[in-house]
Order: structure tokens, then C-alpha cells, then sequence
């Protein structure tokens, strides 16, 4: 799964919540608000292991990311699955998406298990959670439950009850939820900022200002594992949705630590490479049609320096070929 797929919101969100520790934050504390503390206390939030996924559509790639653990109910298997919505209008078949997500999680578990000596014939517990994150802030709208999606009256809802498939997903609407209740939300300082930024940073020209509130988080960034790695997550996400000038943000990111101003400098750096990168894509394009994969493989791999003499042939360049000798 590629890490661009869906662009920057899927892109930061799979960076951060792929590490354990950030993802059993965002889902424990969610499970413990819809479904208690003590039924939360029977998973092994220390075992976490992220598992593979290919469950999406490939024609819906572009709007979810999903990431799946496995894990332990007391003494059971058990898997959580977290998947991001992050568009600016609810997908009202959210709950059928879910169903048909968490059988091709039942499906590999079979064909893993096929020989395994404690299978015990049957299947382990999946817990969904949907995380919804407008960048327009628009709430969800959508039914949680399947079976609000069956067209049926309530008499014949009431009479087929037993008989029509069941299952409500964890929905995590963060458009609802107010900056101050994702302060005091038990969360790691990236699983917050993910939120946080994905819920104000789209478009929004004063995150220099925003980030302030967050420097506590922002600075508690470097007290992890991998610290440049998490700030160039941030930093990146930060300058390619928001619209607020580098110079702006880069008076804040001096605030935070040294490491975090030498990650703003190289993302900074990396994300104007790749912008003129992008444009020399566009130049060949439109001088000589659509490109072949191979050539656009070649582009992209290349460094910032034979970036600027093919930018600088492409102008008086015939073929292709003559612009990337």
C-alpha cells in the first residue's frame, strides 16, 4: 500500500498510526467512551501487531486508509481495525464497507489458520473503528448500524429481526469534538496532533498562530523513538495542506527543537525539489504528450541538479529524448 495513496491526509495518518503506541491510544480511547473501561482492560494494548491489509476496492483507495492489528481479547485472538474518512461528505455506505472489509479480514485469518492446531473452528473478534476528520468540518451523517441501510418497514424490520445481518461500527467524529476535548483526550502527543491537525489545518492560513497552543505536544514529539522522522510527518503535512507561508511557520518551529528545525529545513527543502519535479512533468507533458512510465520514473528519481538542466532543455528540446540526455 502505497503511502501517497489518498494523498497528504492518508499519507499523515497512516505515518503516525501506524506506530502501536499512537494507534491504541486513538482506539482505546474510543472504546473506553462507547463501551467501558473494564471491557478495555481485557485487550493487550501492549501486543499490538499491524497486519497487512488489502481490503479496499482499489477504486476507493483514494478516499480510506485503513490499518489493521492483531492482538488479544483475554485469552483470544482478536483484531482492531481503523480505518480514516476523510472526505468532506459522508460515504452513507460506511456500515456495508465495514462488513464487507472485516470478511476479507475473516477470510486470511482462515487461510492463515488452515493448519494451526488451536484454530478451534471459529473467528476471532474484530473491533471496526471509523475515524472521520472532515477538513471542512462537515459532521457524519451516515447510519453506524447496517441494518438502517436494508429498505424495509419497521413491521417487517420487527418480524425479520433474527434474520438480517447486525453489525455497528466505532465511529470517532472528530468534527464534533472541540479542541479543548482533544487536549484532555488520553492520547499520545502524534496521535493528538493528528487529529488536531487534520481537523484545522486544511486551508488555514494562521497555523503559526494555531501551533502555539500545541507546543507542549509539538516539543513531547522529540521524546519519542524517532523523533526527525514524526516532525517531518508534521512539517510535511503542514505545508502541503495549509496555507500559511514557510516563514511564518518556521518562526514557530524554532520554538519547539533543534531537531525539529532541521526536519521543517529538509521537508521544506524536499517539498520544493519535488514541486519542480512536478512542473518539468507538466513542461514534457504538454510539449509532448503523455509521458511513458518509464520516463516518469526516470524524472522523479533524479537529483535537484538534473532537475534544473532538463527544466532548462525542455524549452528549446524536440524529443523526449534530447531533453533527458
Amino acid at each position: 500500500m502505497s503511502e501517497q495513496r489518498g494523498g497528504p491526509h492518508d499519507a499523515f495518518f497512516r505515518g503516525i498510526m501506524a506506530h502501536s503506541d499512537n494507534a491504541a491510544s486513538e482506539i482505546r480511547a474510543k472504546i473506553t467512551e462507547e463501551i467501558g473501561e473494564q471491557f478495555s482492560a481485557r485487550i493487550h494494548w501492549l501486543e499490538l501487531e499491524l497486519m497487512p491489509t488489502n481490503f479496499i476496492h482499489p477504486d476507493l483507495r483514494d478516499r480510506y486508509s485503513d490499518l489493521l492489528y492483531r492482538t488479544r481479547l483475554d485469552d483470544r485472538p482478536a483484531f482492531l481495525y481503523i480505518l480514516l474518512e476523510h472526505q468532506s461528505s459522508t460515504d452513507r455506505f460506511m456500515a456495508f464497507r465495514v462488513l464487507d472489509y472485516m470478511v476479507g479480514i475473516w477470510r486470511q485469518y482462515l487461510a492463515d489458520n488452515r493448519h494451526a492446531p488451536d484454530h478451534g473452528g471459529r473467528l476471532p473478534a474484530i473491533i471496526p473503528l471509523v475515524v472521520h476528520n472532515s477538513p471542512r468540518g462537515r459532521r457524519w451523517t451516515a447510519p453506524t448500524e447496517l441494518g438502517e441501510l436494508i429498505d424495509i418497514d419497521p413491521d417487517t424490520r420487527t418480524a425479520l429481526g433474527p434474520y438480517l445481518p447486525s453489525l455497528r461500527f466505532l465511529l470517532d467524529d472528530v468534527t464534533r469534538i472541540d479542541l479543548d476535548a482533544l487536549r484532555r483526550r488520553e492520547l499520545t502527543s502524534a496521535a493528538r496532533l493528528l487529529l488536531v491537525l487534520q481537523k484545522i489545518a486544511t486551508g488555514n492560513t494562521g497555523l503559526d498562530r494555531a501551533m502555539l497552543d500545541w507546543l507542549d505536544d509539538l516539543r513531547a514529539l522529540g521524546e519519542g523513538p524517532d523523533p526527525v522522522s514524526v516532525y517531518r510527518m508534521v512539517f510535511n503535512y503542514l505545508l502541503n495542506v495549509g496555507e500559511t507561508t514557510e516563514a511564518d511557520l518556521a518562526a514557530v518551529v524554532g520554538q519547539i527543537d533543534p531537531r525539529a528545525k532541521e526536519a521543517f529545513v529538509t521537508t521544506a527543502e524536499a517539498i520544493e525539489a519535488r514541486g519542480r519535479t512536478e512542473l518539468l512533468i507538466d513542461q514534457m507533458t504538454v510539449k509532448f504528450g503523455p509521458l511513458p512510465a518509464a520516463v516518469l520514473r526516470r524524472v522523479r528519481s533524479a537529483d535537484a541538479n538534473r532537475i534544473h538542466v532538463w527544466a532548462t532543455r525542455v524549452l528549446t528540446a524536440t524529443s523526449i529524448e534530447e531533453t533527458l540526455i
